[in-house]
């Protein structure tokens, strides 16, 4: 009972997509969903195919590529410049100072000169550090902007069968939180690279030149670094794999969460589905908690080592000082060009955390990219041309996964020749109708449109040559105008009213305040269930296919306004091929020919007439509407 899931066995309950143990209570939706994720999880490309396919999308912008990366070299060698400028001044200074024949003003002079020096190196350093920050900038939302782009393109064309199996959220996730992981790479990792490599070789020669013993002293801590980062990277993928495989359930349960919230309400389930999401976040926080102690452990060993290597050079620098193998100004050289790379080494931490979130981030948008599409023009495919507008189903079977939907489906839809489909739920109805614009392909058997195979043609071809009215139709965010327009956006005024009227919702439309510039908000929820589907049909109708499919589309209007729907879309749709789905008969019975589905096959078939003669399912179905059964079955 769901009862019992919000008391104590809660917490096991919710984990069910992370787990990989199998539940008996699991429903198959949620189990083909957690293998669904744990595939894409498991099968998508390596971290370093991850990060040189990121690296090549920058290639696209090689202009702010290149000045970026020229910019960061020449920051890079600004900052060594200050250094040198120093520790020249230092000496200088001391010379003039123990010649004794020099002034204080002429001391004076040269440190304000060196001073001055300096303010000028950092002024052409920070102009030339905005800039490559700036660049840096721009090319990592280019780059995120152009695989947000890919990624949405990608989920238009992916079949019905795989946005089935994927949650929403798991989806939302990736084309959100992961394509910002990759743009902070592309801006924090792939740029400062350059930036970080010029200043650690280039101080390293330069410690060298002044004392080659005390730069292997100093740098002993690079190896350890290294390896550290190495490690730490290795680490942070995984987390960060798992930060945002838990963010997109997440995302799911706010989305599923914010499309029920009626039911929640009318549940009062609120507490339930507040603690379904505090199970989910505290998992996230628990993950990030684990990144950022790893990220911490690593930059404390890091920052130990370093001044292990500042106490080293204090002793042995000083000695050599002492001995008069170093100057002072040598010695303060070799400080600044020390405490130089601290920020390089600091930097490395965040690109080791930078990269290691872009190759998990970048690895699930790039499963999604290479998945194929199940439904997808073919090599030979071509535009469908509509001649006469015959559907043909010969021998149909399909299925969802391993349960079968339809067996053996056989008949001819053409125009002027309206076929009907009645059965039980679940006998095969909606199948039929996603078969016919191509959102699934069939297991075995063809379906075809004037001959042509729809295998064979293009699928924009055959989804454009199709008007389809689904029962539960999805309005979006906009207006009554916006919605109906929909089907043709270039459609007139004219042709939209006409649309309406033919929907029998022009009436209602014209008694709003605002009339077809009403805003209906999300999902159309200011609509009743009837006119929603009403105003579905008037966006089907602007489309003027050749092809009509009703599925069910009647199915919350009342049976007058359902009469009259069904009288206008006749006199409309003469020289049109129509096939109506509906749970009401009383729709279907100017239909010239009835499928009764039954299990996915077809039980009986005939006029309305012919099968009341038969006295099978379907004379059972009439009997049950023309009582009391019509409000049950619809």
């Amino acid at each position: 009972m769901c009862l019992v899931g919000r008391g104590s066995k809660f917490s096991s309950e919710v984990n069910l997509t992370s787990s990989t143990a199998t539940n008996p209570n699991e429903s198959q939706t949620e189990r083909q969903r957690r293998s669904v994720r744990a595939r894409l999880t498991d099968s998508g490309p390596t971290g370093s195919t991850v990060l040189w396919r990121i690296t090549r999308l920058t290639f696209d912008y090689r202009w702010h590529f290149l000045l970026s990366i020229l910019f960061a070299a020449i920051t890079a060698v600004m900052s060594l410049f200050i250094p040198k400028l120093l520790g020249n001044g230092v000496d200088q200074a001391f010379t003039l100072f123990n010649d004794g024949a020099h002034t204080r003003s002429e001391i004076e002079t040269l440190l304000r000169t060196t001073a001055l020096l300096v303010m000028a190196v950092a002024a052409l350093r920070g102009t030339t550090g905005f800039a490559q920050m700036f660049l840096g900038e721009t090319l990592s939302q280019r780059v995120s902007n152009h695989l947000r782009l890919l990624y949405f393109d990608k989920l238009q064309v992916l079949s019905f069968s795989f946005h089935d199996r994927v949650h929403t959220g798991q989806l939302m996730s990736r084309g959100l939180s992961d394509i910002e992981g990759v743009r902070m790479f592309v801006q924090s990792g792939l740029v400062q690279v350059v930036r970080v490599s010029v200043m650690i070789i280039a101080a390293g020669v330069f410690m060298a030149s002044i004392d080659w013993q005390l730069a292997l002293l100093s740098l002993g801590f690079v190896p350890f670094m290294v390896y550290r980062s190495a490690r730490l990277r290795l680490q942070l993928r995984t987390t960060w794999r798992k930060i945002q495989d838990a963010l997109g359930d997440l995302t799911t349960t706010m989305q599923e969460n914010l499309a029920g919230i009626r039911v929640v309400r009318a549940f009062s389930a609120q507490k339930y589905e507040e603690a379904k999401f505090d199970v989910t976040a505290k998992e996230v926080v628990e993950l990030r908690m684990d990144a950022a102690r790893a990220y911490a452990r690593g930059g404390g060993s890091i920052s130990f080592a370093f001044l292990i290597a500042w106490a080293v050079v204090l002793w042995v620098g000083g000695e050599k000082v002492i001995d008069g193998q170093l100057t002072v100004g040598e010695l303060t050289e070799f400080f600044l060009y020390l405490a130089l790379l601290r920020f390089p080494v600091r930097m490395i931490l965040m690109m080791v955390n930078s990269t290691a979130r872009a190759s998990s981030a970048g690895g699930r948008i790039f499963e999604i990219l290479d998945i194929p599409s199940e439904i997808a023009d073919s090599a030979v495919a071509r535009p469908l041309k509509v001649s006469e507008g015959v559907v043909r189903f010969d021998d149909v079977s399909f299925s969802y996964g391993d349960a079968p939907a339809l067996q053996g489906i056989s008949f001819e839809a053409r125009p002027d020749h309206t076929i009907g489909i009645v059965g039980a739920p679940g006998s095969g109805k909606s199948s039929i109708t996603n078969l016919i614009p191509r959102f699934y392909d069939p297991t075995t058997g063809s379906v075809s449109i004037d001959g042509t195979d729809l295998k064979d043609a293009t699928v924009l071809s055959v989804r454009q040559a199709i008007g389809l009215v689904e029962q539960d139709p999805f309005l979006f965010d906009g207006s009554i105008r916006d919605n109906i327009r929909y089907g043709d956006v270039n459609a007139s005024d004219e042709t939209v009213i006409v649309a309406a009227k033919i929907a029998q919702i022009h009436d209602f439309i014209a008694g709003l305040p605002e009339g077809y510039d009403t805003e209906l908000g999300e999902r159309g929820v200011g609509l009743s269930g009837g006119q929603r589907q009403r105003v579905a049909i008037a966006r089907t109708l602007v489309t003027n296919s050749p092809i009509l499919v009703l599925d069910d589309s009647t199915s919350s209007v009342d049976a007058g306004t359902d009469a009259r729907i069904r009288s206008a879309l006749k006199k409309m749709t003469e020289g049109q091929t129509t096939i109506i789905i509906a749970h009401r008969i009383s729709s279907l019975l100017h239909a010239d020919e009835i499928l009764v589905l039954d299990n996915g096959r077809i039980a009986e078939r005939g006029t309305h007439d012919e099968l009341l003669a038969m006295g099978g399912h379907y004379n059972q179905l009439w009997e049950l509407q023309r009582g009391h059964g019509s409000e049950v079955l619809d």
